[in-house]
């Protein structure tokens, strides 16, 4: 029994490795060694319900770890996941812990084909289906089911700032553009000067709508800059 325990734990370090290697590569958070301990912890536990359940329930003990292991994965995928401007970082990397537990847990079961099948799986899906996501997400947006979040800033001179909030809000030449909201402030270190700040979410497809509003506000007499940024994309509800 002890030479087949190191075989199954080699065959979780192996596959670990390998697809810790891919993710070091890429200089992701969780990466060779992690997820090479992940691979080997979960063989250890699933591991050991073999070798203490050498009765009459051995199955079911095994797969009471296994479920255990799984729980256990999803604290350390939540500790990779990340925020960041609101974006969402590192989902990957938490699926492919999750991954190479179930790796790991096919090693420590002693089922080496059906693991380095899922090794090989994990693998292509990081790197060929890495590139596909890409082609896809360079081609054009137009037939995209998505809405971006927009914002315009919009600096002039106080006796201004009602015919540029006018402007932004006239629908005849802001559609299709959606604005979320309208706010003026005083600009810092300038007198009698107003920043117009306007928030709106449209297609991407449309943005060419807001660079013409732009322009035309930056041709305004009282207008001494204008300028705008597009902020995070996300679907359409259906």
């Amino acid at each position: 029994m002890s030479s087949d325990f190191v075989w199954r734990l080699l065959a979780a370090f192996a596959c670990g490795v390998a697809i810790g290697l891919e993710r070091q590569i890429r200089q992701r958070t969780a990466g060779l060694r992690t997820i090479t301990l992940v691979a080997c912890g979960a063989a250890l536990f699933v591991t050991l319900g073999t070798l203490i359940g050498n009765g009459g329930n051995g199955g079911d003990g095994v797969t009471r770890i296994a479920s255990y292991v799984v729980s256990g994965v999803g604290f350390l995928g939540g500790g990779v996941i990340m925020r960041d401007k609101g974006s969402i970082q590192g989902i990957n990397t938490a699926a492919t812990l999750w991954c190479s537990a179930a790796v790991g847990v096919l090693c420590g079961s002693g089922y080496y084909v059906p693991a380095l099948a899922g090794t090989v799986l994990v693998l292509v899906t990081n790197t060929v289906l890495r590139d596909v996501s890409r082609m896809i997400n360079s081609t054009p947006v137009s037939a995209a089911d998505l809405v971006r979040q927009y914002v315009i800033t919009v600096v002039c001179r106080e006796e201004d700032e009602i015919h540029v909030r006018s402007i932004l809000a006239n629908p005849m030449s802001s559609a299709p553009l959606s604005f979320q909201s309208l706010m003026s402030r005083d600009v810092p270190d300038q007198p009698q000067r107003i920043e117009v700040t306007a928030t709106l979410r449209l297609h991407p497809k449309d943005q060419s709508k807001l660079e013409h509003v732009a322009g035309r506000l930056s041709m305004e007499k009282g207008v001494s800059s204008v300028s705008w940024a597009g902020l995070d994309t996300e679907p359409t509800l259906e």
